[in-house]
């Protein structure tokens, strides 16, 4: 793995609307990669190859940060339109991570920061499962009225309240921020688009606040 092969690909995803393929082993090697340039500008500070190598690792740095979201973004919106991703397109991590959404939005951010320190593994790919309910929700003296659950097509920046029915744990909003873990009987405001996606799969309820 060279500079110029992650260049390609952070250029593909941050200037065009469809998702790039990457090999199936680009993250592995990748780690690989950002472990040593870490490691070798950890050496003398006065030498000339290690500042210049301290200048390329912020440059990798960077580029590996805004080619993650980006994937992120283009995968999260197919999830949440139901729409099948070719395999060829995903690296093995990515493939593992798309089977939920919210196991993929949970395992993608876990993965983008250990990727950004060059580590890599398996377990970092596995799908978390729900833990056991381990609160009652507590009545909150908003009026909480259920409504029909088929939820519009909406922005990022619009937001729809939930009421969870089974335990998730944290995800990545579309809009990049942190939401959860929820419990049963949780009630929170999250990016329409996630909110769509946890509907459908039977993790939560659409509401009404008034």
């Amino acid at each position: 793995m060279s500079y110029k092969d992650l260049y390609a690909a952070w250029r593909w995803e941050t200037t065009e609307a469809s998702l790039g393929g990457l090999p199936s082993d680009f993250y592995t090697k990748i780690a690989a990669y950002v472990k040593r340039l870490l490691e070798e500008s950890g050496l003398d500070k006065k030498s000339v190859k290690v500042a210049l190598l301290e200048h390329e690792a912020k440059n990798v740095n960077r580029m590996l940060e805004e080619l993650l979201k980006a994937r992120y973004r283009k995968i999260i919106k197919s999830i949440t339109k139901n729409q099948r991703i070719p395999n060829e397109v995903l690296t093995i991590e990515e493939a593992a991570m798309s089977q939920t959404f919210a196991g993929f939005a949970d395992a993608y951010t876990k993965f983008s920061k250990s990727l950004l320190e060059g580590q890599i593994s398996a377990r970092q790919i596995e799908i978390p499962q729900p833990a056991a309910q381990i609160q009652s929700y507590q009545e909150s003296p908003i009026t909480v009225r259920l409504v029909e659950s088929k939820l519009p097509e909406a922005p990022v920046r619009k937001r729809l309240t939930l009421r969870f029915t089974k335990p998730i744990p944290a995800i990545m909003g579309a809009d990049m921020k942190s939401y959860g873990p929820f419990v049963a009987e949780d009630v929170a405001a999250l990016p329409a688009v996630n909110a769509k996606m946890l509907v459908k799969q039977g993790l939560a309820i659409l509401i009404e606040v008034s």
